[in-house]
């Protein structure tokens, strides 16, 4: 069997990811689907709605056929470090292809990704500290590759691409374009697709409209969205400004990505604000973005120093969070050639502070504090038939 590849947050899964999984299995011409998706925190910095396992489950009932966790150390990065940790899990699991949504179907992504993997380490050559990153490395695309990268899917796509050209075997790249609704879409449109961002914000009463959630997600997540308590940042801020003050300002400068005497600014500002959109405002500057930030935020929320991200960095793994029946034979197909330990199941010793998945269950701890359920021991992997 040969398998497609697919890199997934589903926050929540929705119409458009359902478009995604079809035309995936229709292009790639594979038998089986294969996601790879972030746990209980997400790229942009901020904790899903719904667990990774409610998550999980839907991915499996609606054609996933083998889903695995990209951990946090990936999952909570910037583009390069989110791309390049779950290609690696598609290439550990001998994925041929990878169908991923863009703006720009256009792109020659798999010859780009050749171009840009060749080159250094581009965080070094972009110090306009009048400037964020992002705007710096699309003026770079431009100049260099006359690439005008104007929208977050193709900054990914390109991330994917650069990632896929460093494998020892790439996969072959097949970009899906966005269908009806685009990323940062903050309403419903009156299609049945809708951003997940303008789902979350109808889910969580942040607006009205007189389109319902039944229209843009399958049942199962309506259940969901309607019944289990939904996590935002609302739900975490108050501990995150104990962690701020209570931490005194030598710790905090050790956080991960706290460079450039940003604790300063953190105690300077927490005291002035009463929720989290207000400290992102009291925090920003040309020089960051808010995803940046927001990052920056949950690493202070969870206490992540760079030890444990290198660790999860120079130790990599599989973890397993369910299959179908066609998944789990695709498994048994290849599971003798992995090359990553395969986890099944978190014992004490894989989710000890200096286990496999040490980090893991320690980000996740204080999410199953909020949603009320354990995360990670206990929890086999999901089946479906």
């Amino acid at each position: 069997m040969r398998a497609v590849g697919l890199v997934v947050e589903y926050n929540p899964l929705h119409n458009g990811h359902l478009y995604h999984l079809q035309a995936a299995r229709q292009r790639s011409g594979a038998e089986v689907v294969v996601a790879v998706m972030s746990g209980n925190f997400l790229q942009r910095g901020e904790p899903a709605i719904l667990d990774k396992w409610t998550r999980a489950q839907a991915a499996l009932a609606h054609g996933v056929d083998l889903i695995v966790e990209l951990p946090f150390a990936n999952a909570v990065a910037p583009a390069d470090r989110f791309a390049s940790g779950a290609l690696n899990l598609l290439a550990t699991l001998q994925c041929d292809s990878l169908v991923f949504g863009t703006e720009n179907t256009t792109i020659d992504y798999q010859s780009v990704g050749r171009q840009l993997a060749i080159l250094p380490d581009l965080h070094e050559y972009f110090r306009d500290y009048q400037q964020t990153y992002a705007t710096q490395l699309n003026h770079f695309y431009q100049e260099t590759l006359h690439l005008n990268i104007d929208a977050p899917n193709q900054l990914l796509g390109l991330s994917y691409a650069t990632a896929n050209a460093r494998l020892k075997r790439p996969l072959r790249l097949l970009p899906l374009a966005r269908k009806n609704a685009q990323y940062q879409d903050q309403e419903l449109n009156g299609s049945t697709i809708a951003s997940a961002t303008a789902i979350r914000r109808l889910a969580l009463g942040q607006t009205t409209t007189e389109q319902s959630l039944a229209t843009v997600v399958p049942a199962d997540i309506l259940q969901a969205l309607q019944q289990q308590k939904l996590l935002t940042w609302a739900d975490f801020f108050p501990y995150l400004r104990y962690r701020i003050l209570s931490t005194p300002l030598a710790e905090l400068g050790q956080i991960y990505q706290m460079t450039e005497g940003l604790e300063h600014r953190f105690h300077s500002v927490i005291k002035q604000v009463n929720d989290f959109p207000s400290l992102l405002r009291a925090l920003k500057t040309k020089r960051y973005t808010y995803t940046r930030l927001q990052r920056l935020c949950l690493y202070v929320l969870l206490n992540i120093r760079e030890p444990a991200i290198r660790q999860v960095e120079q130790q990599p793994y599989v973890h397993l969070l369910g299959f179908s029946q066609r998944g789990q034979a695709y498994l048994h197909q290849i599971k003798e050639q992995l090359d990553l330990p395969l986890i099944a199941r978190v014992s004490q010793k894989i989710g000890h502070e200096q286990g496999l998945l040490g980090l893991e269950v320690r980000v996740d701890d204080i999410y199953a504090q909020l949603n009320g359920h354990e995360q990670n021991f206990n929890r086999p992997p999901l089946r479906v038939k």
